[in-house]
């Protein structure tokens, strides 16, 4: 039989986990259980403290078994809120693209959480508290969900052949060109939407060892972490493929992301601005933003210790930063183009006339990845 790891707490869902068990076992698969039981015994949970012990222990024991590919062919992780959010912990830390499943009450926001990890959320809708029709239900979905799994073939992939990279709606005619002249060279392209959440997923994939080559062709992320404050946790967003040939654009350099155009405060207003959707408004940065900005962005970027290039598309940063968009601003890109070449250390920098929008620049950007590529 298939084994699945089991992360739950026994002392207070046995016989919920005992009732996923049966209903894994009918679909032919058998469960490995890891108890994250915190032994309260009824009375008080002790603090976060005994729940970081905890989900470290279980973790380990997680990782050990994944890592033996002939013991388990996927995970699955049920819980509330305490239970839920440690054994969300623990499937964090499995293989970012391992099979992975959480039965949960969603007693918490797991859109962070989900941000680097691919995990499937199974909501309950009743609460993880003593059996029926319900969660029964439930249980065998998900036991139907993992043995479809377990049967399914494993998509293996070279990093020698991938190329990490980022883009967004303001440049993703650049995106899908830049991929493009990619397969015409025979790599593959695994693209990250770096909206304040991709870029978490991205970091993660190039620190698994995901990519042989980077073309971070939207930075927009630095906004959101410098200035909007719309993400989640990623120190590594800039500094994980330090050890890759990279070639970088300013793409969404120029605005900030925020909300819906009603939320926005009276001093943003004032800016040149527009609604990318409903839920989304670009408000182009000032002069002294778009200093700070690329300061920033080269201060990370002189952390590279392998080949490192930056291409500055002087006719535009966004989509609706050319001659005529809502957010057209020559003075800024002049600004960034001056502060990175001042800034520049251990990368190198060209300007160059065209649009990030246009196949000249895609062409321009994957030539000078593979140039900084020799041995692949």
């Amino acid at each position: 039989m298939a084994r699945v790891l089991l992360v739950g707490t026994v002392e207070t869902k046995r016989a919920e986990i005992g009732a996923l068990t049966e209903a894994l076992a009918r679909h032919g698969l058998e469960a490995q259980v890891i108890d994250i039981s915190l032994r309260a015994g009824g009375g008080v949970l002790p603090g976060a403290a005994k729940i970081a012990r905890m989900a470290e222990i279980a973790t380990q024991h997680a990782q050990e078994v994944v890592a033996q590919a002939s013991q388990s062919v996927a995970a699955i992780g049920m819980g509330g809120g305490t239970g839920g959010e440690i054994a969300m912990s623990v499937l964090r830390a499995l293989p970012a693209t391992y099979p992975k499943f959480l039965i949960t009450t969603l007693a918490f926001d797991p859109r962070d959480a989900l941000a680097d990890s691919a995990i499937t959320l199974v909501p309950t809708l009743c609460d993880l508290e003593g059996l029926n029709p319900m969660l029964r239900q439930v249980f065998e979905n998900t036991a139907a969900m993992v043995s479809g799994l377990a049967r399914a073939a494993r998509v293996t992939s070279e990093a020698r052949g991938n190329i990490g990279v980022t883009t967004l709606g303001a440049t993703s005619a650049g995106g899908a060109a830049v991929c493009r002249a990619l397969a015409a060279q025979g790599f593959d392209a695994t693209v990250f939407h770096a909206n304040g959440y991709g870029g978490a997923a991205f970091a993660r994939f190039i620190a698994e060892g995901g990519a042989a080559g980077v073309i971070d062709l939207n930075v927009h992320e630095l906004g959101r972490l410098r200035l909007a404050g719309a993400h989640v946790p990623m120190p590594l967003r800039f500094r994980a493929a330090d050890a890759l040939p990279r070639v970088v654009l300013p793409g969404a350099l120029n605005f900030i992301g925020l909300g819906a155009l009603s939320t926005l405060s009276a001093q943003h207003r004032t800016r040149p601005h527009y609604q990318h959707s409903g839920h989304f408004t670009h408000v182009q940065l000032t002069e002294a933003e778009m200093a700070d900005q690329a300061r920033a962005l080269a201060a990370e970027l002189n952390h590279a210790t392998a080949p490192c290039h930056v291409i500055l598309p002087m006719g535009g940063f966004s989509h609706e930063d050319r001659p005529g968009g809502a957010i057209d601003a020559p003075h800024l890109r002049m600004i960034a183009a001056e502060v990175l070449e001042a800034e520049a250390r251990a990368f190198t920098v060209a300007r160059i006339s065209h649009h990030i929008n246009t196949e000249e620049t895609a062409h321009a950007a994957v030539s000078a990845l593979l140039e900084r590529m020799p041995d692949v």
